[in-house]
C-alpha cells in the first residue's frame, strides 16, 4: 500500500515534546541537531585567549587537589589554566561524593573560571549531592537560596544521597522529610525540583517514598506523570491501574498523556491487542487520542512491517483534525525503507511534498541519508538533485556525507554535479 491512502494535512510542526518514551527510536536522533566534533582547545569567552582541555591525568591530578583542601587550592586549580567538560566536572564530583569529599570550593571555583557551568543543573545537582552525603545541610540551604534567586533547574542527580546514605527506612522516611522542609524553607521556584525528588525515587522503585513526598507536599498530575513512567516502563500494569483509581478519586481526569505511556509500554512488548483495549477506552471515556497517541500505533505497525495498518491510523488521525508530526512521516519512511520497499518510501516522499510542504526538506533528507547509509550512491544524489530543483535545502549534514561519500567512491563528476547545485541553490538564499 502506497501513501496515496493517507489524506492528512500538516501545517507546522507540533512544539508537544515526544513521548515515544519506550521506543527510542532513531527516528528521534535523527531529528536532533547534529554534534559539532570536540577539540583538545577551546576559546575563552570574551578574551580570545586559548585554553588546552583537561586531560585525563590532569582531571586526576584535580581530584587529588581537592582531596588535600590546601589553603592555595584555587591558585593551584586555576595555574593548570585548562577547561574542564561537563563530563570531566560530573566525573570529579562523582568521585568526591563517593568518597564524601567537600565539593563546595571547586564547585565555587568552576563557576568563576568557567561561567558558562554556572547554571548547569547536573553540576548544580551534584553539589546539593555532595552537600546531603556530607550532612552538611547549612551548606545545601545556602546553595538553594542561590539556586532559587536565579531560577536554576535541579534534576534527579541532586537527591541521590538520599538512597545512597540511608541504609533503613525510617532514617530514609526521616532524611527525606528534612529535604521537603528545606526546600519549603527555601520556598519560591524550588518547589518545582520536587518532582525531581519524585523521579529519583520512581526511578528506583521505591513507590512507598513516592507516594510519602505527595503525601507531603501535595498531589499533581504532573507527579503522577513520573509515577506512571516509570510504572509503564517496569511492565507494572496493574500498579498503572491503581494509579488511574487513586487519581480518580483524587479528582483527576486522566488525559492521552497518561494513556499514551501505557499504550507504549503494552507495544513495547508486543501487547497489540491489549493496546488497542486501551484506545477503545480512551474514548469512552471521553479522552480523545491525540497526535502522538496514533504516532505511537503507526510507529509499531512500520516497525514491524504493518505498512497498511499504519496509513490506517494515519487516515484516522487526519480525520479527527490532528496535524501528523514530523516524526511520524519519520516513522512511515523508514518503516517502506527497512521493509525494502524503496519505491513506496520515494513515493511517500514526493507525495508529502505536495501535502505537508513544512515536512519538505525533512523527508528528502533523511531518505537521502538512509539511501547513503545502504550504499546507494547514486540514489542518494539523484534524491538531493530533485529537491535542490525544487528550491529545498538539503540537511547540511546530509548534503556533505552524499558529497564525500561520491568523491571516495570515485564518482567525483556526480559529486561535483551536486556541489554546484548545492552553491546555486545556498546563492540564491
Amino acid at each position: 500500500m502506497g501513501f496515496t491512502g493517507c489524506n492528512g494535512r500538516y501545517n507546522g510542526h507540533n512544539s508537544q515534546s515526544l513521548n515515544l518514551y519506550f521506543f527510542k527510536s532513531n527516528i528521534h536522533g535523527y531529528l536532533r541537531g547534529y554534534k559539532t566534533p570536540s577539540f583538545n582547545v577551546y576559546k575563552e569567552m570574551g578574551t580570545g585567549r586559548v585554553r588546552p582541555r583537561a586531560m585525563q591525568k590532569q582531571v586526576g591530578y584535580i581530584i587529588d587537589l581537592i582531596k588535600r583542601d590546601e589553603y592555595d587550592l584555587e591558585y593551584k586549580l586555576g595555574s593548570l589554566s585548562v577547561k574542564l567538560s561537563i563530563a570531566s566536572v560530573t566525573l570529579v564530583f562523582h568521585v568526591l561524593n563517593s568518597e564524601k569529599v567537600s565539593a563546595l570550593r571547586f564547585f565555587r571555583w568552576i563557576r568563576h573560571w568557567q561561567p558558562e557551568l554556572r547554571c548547569n543543573s547536573d553540576i548544580c545537582s551534584l553539589v546539593i549531592d555532595n552537600c546531603g552525603r556530607l550532612d552538611d545541610y547549612d551548606a545545601m540551604r545556602s546553595l538553594l537560596n542561590d539556586f532559587n534567586e536565579n531560577r536554576l533547574c535541579l534534576t534527579k542527580k541532586a537527591f541521590e544521597f538520599l538512597h545512597v546514605m540511608n541504609v533503613t527506612n525510617e532514617s530514609l522516611v526521616e532524611s527525606t522529610q528534612r529535604v521537603i522542609d528545606l526546600l519549603r524553607e527555601v520556598r519560591g521556584s524550588c518547589h518545582g525540583w520536587v518532582p525531581s525528588l519524585i523521579e529519583m525515587f520512581s526511578v528506583l522503585g521505591s513507590f512507598d517514598m513516592v507516594e510519602f513526598v505527595m503525601k507531603k507536599t501535595e498531589r499533581k498530575i504532573s507527579y503522577y506523570y513520573i509515577f506512571i513512567r516509570e510504572m509503564c516502563r517496569r511492565c507494572d500494569f496493574k500498579g498503572v491501574r491503581d494509579i488511574q483509581d487513586e487519581m480518580r478519586k483524587e479528582g483527576f481526569e486522566l488525559n492521552s498523556r497518561i494513556y499514551n505511556y501505557l499504550i507504549s509500554c503494552l507495544l513495547k512488548n508486543g501487547e497489540y491487542d491489549d493496546a488497542c483495549k486501551v484506545l477503545t477506552e480512551m474514548q469512552d471515556k471521553d479522552c480523545p487520542p491525540d497526535a502522538l497517541t496514533f504516532e505511537i500505533f503507526v510507529y509499531y505497525c512500520c516497525k514491524n512491517g504493518k505498512t497498511e495498518i499504519a496509513c490506517h491510523y494515519f487516515d484516522e488521525m487526519v480525520a479527527r483534525g490532528l496535524e501528523p508530526r514530523l516524526s511520524t512521516h519519520a516513522a512511515f519512511i523508514k518503516g517502506f525503507f527497512n521493509s525494502e520497499q524503496y519505491e513506496e518510501a520515494y513515493k511517500y516522499v514526493v507525495d508529502s511534498d505536495k501535502k505537508y510542504k513544512c515536512t519538505s526538506c525533512m523527508n528528502y533528507s533523511l531518505l537521502a541519508r538512509l539511501h547513503q547509509k545502504r550504499g546507494n550512491l547514486v540514489i542518494a544524489q539523484n534524491i538531493l538533485s530533485e529537491m535542490i530543483k525544487k528550491g529545498l535545502r538539503p540537511y547540511f549534514k546530509v548534503y556533505m556525507k552524499v558529497f564525500n561519500c561520491l568523491n571516495k567512491s570515485g564518482r567525483e563528476t556526480l559529486a561535483i554535479d551536486l556541489q554546484e547545485q548545492f552553491h546555486q541553490l545556498h546563492s540564491k538564499a
